[in-house]
């Protein structure tokens, strides 16, 4: 077995790309850890984003689907108390309403409708991330259907 350039796969510095439709407060921008622009055979697209307060508006990603499959992990921030999220975020996945109260991940076939998300209640910052497995890029990825909304206006 040969061995790999292990600096080829390693993100020293996230990109700061994703650029919502509108002005959220209570967020700091997202930053992409993982996509084909920073490592370029890979086909995956991960991104990160810290709540740092109530997020104003409290919806700001809508409904929308994807062409790949998704992983949507809410997690703490709390060392204390590693499963309490921190706030209440309503969830809705094809339809369904879901409450995400704690340190949890969703699995989000492709072409399922998901959102919109709304923050009910902010107690302490916490991390919202996202996986999208299969997309490389943000154009693929498409993380909170920023790409659609933007097309609608």
């Amino acid at each position: 077995m040969s061995k790999i350039d292990a600096k080829k796969y390693f993100v020293e510095k996230p990109a700061y790309e994703v650029t919502p439709t509108e002005e959220v407060k209570g967020r700091y921008p997202a930053m992409t850890l993982i996509s084909s622009n920073l490592i370029p055979e890979i086909k995956l697209y991960v991104e990160a984003g810290w709540v740092c307060d109530m997020p104003d508006p409290a919806t700001h990603i809508y409904e929308h689907t994807h062409d790949y499959d998704e992983i949507v992990i809410h997690m703490s921030t709390d060392p204390d108390n590693r499963e309490e999220l921190g706030g209440e975020i309503e969830f809705i996945l094809d339809g369904q309403p879901l409450t995400i109260n704690k340190t949890s991940a969703i699995f989000v076939p492709k072409g399922v409708k998901h959102g919109p998300l709304t923050w009910k209640r902010f107690d302490k910052p916490h991390i919202e991330m996202t996986i999208m497995l299969g997309a490389g890029t943000l154009a693929e990825a498409d993380p909170g259907g920023h790409r659609e909304r933007g097309k609608e206006k």
